[in-house]
């Protein structure tokens, strides 16, 4: 009787395996596809973002300016920085907000400043929060058609040349280009 009941067991045992696995081979492709759905993003690579801020620290030495870059992901958060020797303090975060500002709207921020100042009603993007700074030097990255992150460089003598410096950055990881050559 002992090993009828056994048996019985066994067997029983066994019915509930095969309807679990059953269950879970009818389930998975409903899982699969759900996976597929999520969003791809490209990401910026640590060693292209180095090279960035090199060639951008390169370009404003080169030309006796003495700055700090900042590198972030599309989400804003830093991704890497460098000051330059002699660089003022205040040009860590006048970069990091820069490069903030241009990935988190995805324009340059030379564009955007004025742009605030050519329509009034927009002088709110300034208050968006603590992290952004309407002035120029940051710079979208842009990489295959798709904003990865952004370029800031702070401590040059004008906008216009913290600008130069955050293009040579874009040029020498190939990102698309953001600030019109020079004539």
């Amino acid at each position: 009787m002992a090993c009828v009941h056994l048996h019985q067991r066994r067997s029983m045992i066994m019915a509930y395996q095969l309807m679990i696995a059953t269950a879970f081979v009818m389930l998975m492709p409903y899982t699969v596809p759900a996976s597929d759905e999520l969003p791809k993003e490209a990401v910026l690579p640590m060693e292209l973002a180095g090279k960035a801020i090199q060639a951008s620290l390169d370009a404003c030495n080169k030309d006796g300016y003495r700055v700090s870059v900042s590198v972030v992901d599309r989400a804003g958060v830093l991704r890497a920085m460098a000051r330059a020797d002699g660089a003022g303090p205040h040009t860590v975060d006048s970069s990091r907000k820069k490069a903030y500002t241009a990935a988190s709207l995805r324009r340059p921020t030379t564009e955007l400043a004025e742009l605030i100042n050519r329509v009034p009603t927009l002088q709110a993007l300034r208050e968006v929060n603590d992290q952004v700074l309407m002035l120029g030097g940051g710079l979208p990255i842009e990489l295959g058609g798709e904003i990865v992150g952004g370029i800031g460089v702070g401590g040059a003598p004008g906008a216009h040349l913290d600008d130069a410096c955050a293009q040579a950055g874009l040029d020498a990881i190939g990102a698309a280009p953001k600030v019109p050559a020079p004539k």
